[in-house]
């Protein structure tokens, strides 16, 4: 009897898998993308009748697109709020950010399937994973063959990069401008709060033949110890496991110093919080940047996200443990360093790339030189293939850095401002009596703006210097103090010399200059250095 129902629980399990609908990708044999539509009957018909997924909007497009979020978990958690005493890891999967590089959008869709279906069981036992398939649906209803003519695929063609609004999304993780970001904060970031994010994309740059590419969250402002056990532990283990069990190529992300000469090089150079992953990096979290080939077929290219995924799935199964006293711990250091900072606690500013301890190995391919229609120098791609073992740099330290403070007070009342802080999750106070405090003034001495329009602004760059004064601050004032986890946002935001900031993305403009006369504004954020008795009230979360 036992051999007969072991027999026929192999023949349903073989039954199921053969039985699983289909992506566009996969029925097209790896020829045509997913519409909205084909993304949204998709999900419809793998979630129907499960007990181990529900599906919510997470936000809606400025075309009126609904973006559906799928939250697989085997037991199906009540509520959020229960995360708190649950020992699953969260891990978060998006794609379509940039609705011309398709193929995460595919891969995730596989994955959300196989969760759903039964076929992959052990990843539930200790990790919930909620899946966006098609972050950018506007972007995704633009699918052309004109779009990104130099990609390999797919023949019908992909979407846009930017979203309804001309913006591209994966450059507003700070100023929160569109709508599918905000969704981002809201509905996942802070209702979901996941140790782990992975961020899909289709690559733009060098030459190489590893169909699958991936790096870590950079920016310096995040806790040390997280970057380190990305670059030291997961992301080897990861690279590894995917080469290994799952036969596909892969290297770090990046691109060469000089394609010429490779072997000056490889390295990641966008460490800006702007961008999704290190935006992650920055509130204390795991977060990964999957870059897949361009050049590479567009079936290699969908197969390997999906193994990439399952790989990274994998390392958190067996590291459930491990990812949440991590995270943890860097929370409670935070948040300690806010109670009372030290002299030697402080902010970078400014920061360059470093080496890695080890060097990456990348199969890449000798370019010729040649000049295009207007007589300038570019590279061609040779079929003459080279393998390097080059330094890689991506790990990115301080060259300048201005001391940490125990709180910020904003004197302005700006509901853009304190919206924008609350909408990260940010804990903004506001003084319940007049109070006058020791801060410290940003008193500028050169204001620039960029030459050109960025995602809509004319980035502004500050210079000054800051002094110390003994002011008076009137009942109403904002407060926010930085013994609370998301500090380093908060600096972020308000440093005036931030390269990511509200003073960057121009929403202090208004305050620096005045009407009449020369000269400048005190900038309206002033620093309290040293623990101080701050009587004030909490507002409460959007």
């Amino acid at each position: 009897m036992f051999k007969i129902a072991l027999s026929f629980a192999f023949i349903l399990i073989f039954f199921q898998a053969f039985s699983q609908p289909l992506t566009i990708a996969e029925s097209s044999k790896f020829e045509s993308t997913s519409t909205e539509k084909d993304v949204n009957d998709f999900i419809q018909k793998i979630t129907k009748h499960s007990s181990i997924v529900r599906v919510e909007t997470m936000a809606v497009s400025i075309e009126s697109r609904a973006i559906p979020l799928l939250i697989i978990a085997d037991p199906m958690i009540k509520s959020p709020v229960k995360l708190s005493t649950d020992k699953r890891v969260v891990l978060y999967i998006q794609a379509n950010i940039h609705a011309g590089e398709v193929e995460g959008k595919e891969a995730s869709l596989m994955f959300a399937r196989d969760l759903i279906s039964g076929m992959k069981k052990e990843i539930l036992k200790n990790v919930i994973v909620l899946i966006c398939p098609n972050f950018n649906p506007d972007g995704n209803e633009a699918i052309s063959t004109k779009n990104r003519t130099y990609q390999n695929g797919p023949k019908n063609g992909v979407g846009l990069r930017y979203n309804g609004q001309m913006l591209d999304i994966n450059r507003d993780a700070m100023k929160l401008e569109t709508p599918e970001m905000s969704g981002l904060l809201k509905n996942v970031l802070l209702k979901w709060d996941p140790q782990i994010t992975v961020d899909c994309h289709t690559t733009n740059g060098s030459y190489h033949e590893e169909p699958v590419t991936f790096t870590w969250m950079m920016n310096p402002a995040g806790d040390r110890s997280l970057t380190d056990f990305m670059e030291k532990q997961m992301m080897p283990e990861v690279s590894g496991k995917l080469r290994n069990e799952y036969k596909t190529d892969n290297c770090f992300y990046g691109e060469f110093i000089d394609m010429k000469t490779p072997e000056k090089g490889w390295e990641y150079s966008a460490a800006e919080p702007r961008y999704l992953s290190n935006y992650i990096g920055v509130r204390n979290r795991l977060a990964i940047l999957n870059e897949n080939y361009v050049y590479a077929d567009y079936k290699s290219r969908v197969l390997g996200c999906y193994g990439l995924l399952h790989s990274i799935a994998d390392y958190a199964v067996n590291h459930a443990v491990e990812i949440k006293e991590l995270i943890r711990t860097a929370d409670q250091k935070t948040i300690d360093r806010g109670l009372n900072p030290e002299p030697t606690d402080s902010f970078p500013i400014s920061y360059t790339g470093k080496p890695i301890n080890e060097k990456v190995t990348i199969k890449t391919f000798e370019v010729d030189v040649v000049s295009d229609s207007q007589g300038r120098e570019t590279y061609k791609k040779s079929d003459r293939k080279k393998t390097v073992q080059v330094p890689y740099t991506a790990r990115y330290e301080a060259t300048k850095s201005v001391k940490f403070p125990f709180a910020y007070l904003f004197n302005v009342s700006d509901p853009l401002v304190i919206n924008l802080l609350r909408k990260h999750g940010i804990q903004v106070s506001q003084l319940s009596k007049g109070q006058t405090f020791d801060v410290e003034t940003f008193k500028l001495t050169e204001l620039k703006s960029a030459p050109k329009l960025n995602q809509g602004h004319f980035n502004q760059t500050a210079s000054g210097v800051w002094i110390s004064e003994h002011l008076e601050f009137k009942a109403g004032t904002f407060v926010i103090r930085t013994a609370q986890p998301l500090a380093n946002v908060a600096s972020y935001l308000l440093e005036p010399q931030s390269n990511d900031g509200l003073l960057k993305w121009n929403f202090m403009d208004r305050y620096l200059v005045p009407q009449w006369g020369r000269g400048f504004n005190p900038y309206p954020v002033y620093k309290i250095q040293n623990r101080t008795i701050i009587e004030d009230t909490v507002l409460p979360s959007l």
